[in-house]
């Protein structure tokens, strides 16, 4: 691959709002899970199992899709995939009870995997001295659009009714497609003679072939496990004693943790420059600080405001550094190291919002920090153990 970048930045800015403007569609619902429990006739906690759901389905629908990203034309796969969430979006809106809402919020996750084509493209696109910060760039909008997306869900619900943020983010997703059509180049498929089925086949010898993709899938599960499940906690606390916040107010805190996406290109820069297992074990400490935090502090809403930025910042630089790590092991098999990576990542993401709402059943709001610190121990002895391994056998 050459060193010259192919990625003016107008279409890298495209490629981040794309990103962003997705990636919501899997986090609209969790400031809403108590209006629309009562819409369903339903307490909020019933609702946990929706945006477990929705995770759920991303992850499947990243097992299914973005390995086509080294087959396909990769505009042509982004414009199906806009097409089907739009209508998947839409099915949200209209769902009269909670099996049909479970359903299309799985549905909605399954075609939304969307940002996790762009970011392999992008680092094609870019240069090798400059691929980390492009990738953090990329991810800057995507976490933007992961937080913006509970700010305006709740103010949308608070005036509109929760259906109509579905029914707006279809709108969307049409308006996605038009700048996809227009911006984006045509993308040739880059292994010749690969097929899908060889292609799925190929991700679990990759998996355990890859030393280093499996460290960044495994300590990433654990990171966005506890991210996952403080957010859909969060709601059932917020809506409670002694806060009774609206969906509008529960929305307003998604905008403390946009700080974070400063972090994204500055940890991108960190991995152009300097081993990324080093910022993966910052975020791991910077992670459980914040679960400590969030434990021990009073519970005020200046108190989960730091523990928010702390947690933002940290897993977001996890993230970057993750997939700086493994965008360098293969420039044909980019598509599906991200699988891999994503896949796992969600795994981890879907099992931290469901035991986070189960925590908070038995155990209140305690319950959830402790989840959060379990996933991170079991991720942090892991990258302890194949960092110390690794560099047993560098030369």
């Amino acid at each position: 691959m050459t060193n010259r970048s192919r990625l003016p930045p107008r279409l890298l800015w495209a490629m981040a709002l794309l990103a962003g403007a997705t990636v919501a569609n899997l986090w609209y619902n969790q400031p809403l899970l108590g209006v629309m429990g009562a819409t369903l006739h339903r307490p909020a906690v019933d609702l946990g199992p929706v945006a477990t759901l929705t995770q759920a389905g991303y992850a499947a629908g990243l097992l299914f899709w973005v390995p086509l990203g080294d087959m396909v034309d990769r505009k042509r796969l982004l414009l199906g995939l806009l097409a089907a969430v739009g209508l998947a979006l839409v099915a949200e809106s209209m769902a009269a009870n909670l099996a049909s809402l479970e359903v299309a919020a799985f549905i909605v996750g399954a075609a939304t995997p969307i940002p996790q084509i762009v970011v392999p493209l992008a680092a094609d696109l870019a240069s090798s001295s400059e691929r980390g910060r492009v990738v953090g760039t990329v991810m800057s909008g995507l976490l933007i659009g992961v937080l913006a997306a509970r700010t305006v869900a709740g103010f949308i619900a608070e005036w509109l009714g929760w259906r109509m943020v579905f029914r707006i983010a279809a709108g969307l997703m049409v308006g996605l497609a038009a700048l996809v059509g227009w911006l984006f180049p045509d993308d040739s498929p880059r292994p010749a003679g690969l097929s899908y089925v060889k292609g799925l086949g190929s991700l679990w010898p990759l998996f355990r072939s890859e030393p280093e993709l499996t460290s960044a899938a495994l300590t990433g599960s654990a990171l966005f496990g506890t991210f996952s499940g403080f957010w859909t906690a969060l709601t059932f606390l917020l809506r409670g004693a002694p806060f009774h916040f609206t969906p509008q107010t529960i929305g307003l805190f998604g905008l403390v943790g946009i700080g974070g996406a400063v972090a994204a290109p500055l940890a991108g820069r960190l991995a152009d420059h300097r081993d990324p297992r080093d910022t993966v074990t910052w975020a791991l400490w910077g992670s459980g600080l914040a679960m400590i935090w969030l434990a021990l502090a009073p519970r005020r809403v200046w108190a989960i405001v730091v523990g928010i930025i702390l947690l933002d910042v940290a897993t977001q630089s996890g993230q970057i550094s993750n997939q700086s790590r493994i965008y360098a092991l293969s420039q044909t098999a980019r598509s599906r190291l991200n699988t891999v990576y994503m896949v796992w990542y969600f795994v981890g993401g879907a099992a931290g919002a469901g035991m986070a709402s189960l925590a908070w059943k038995a155990w209140g709001w305690t319950g959830v920090p402790a989840t959060g610190m379990a996933f991170l121990l079991v991720g942090g002895l892991w990258h302890r153990w194949a960092y110390q391994k690794t560099a047993v056998h560098q030369p």
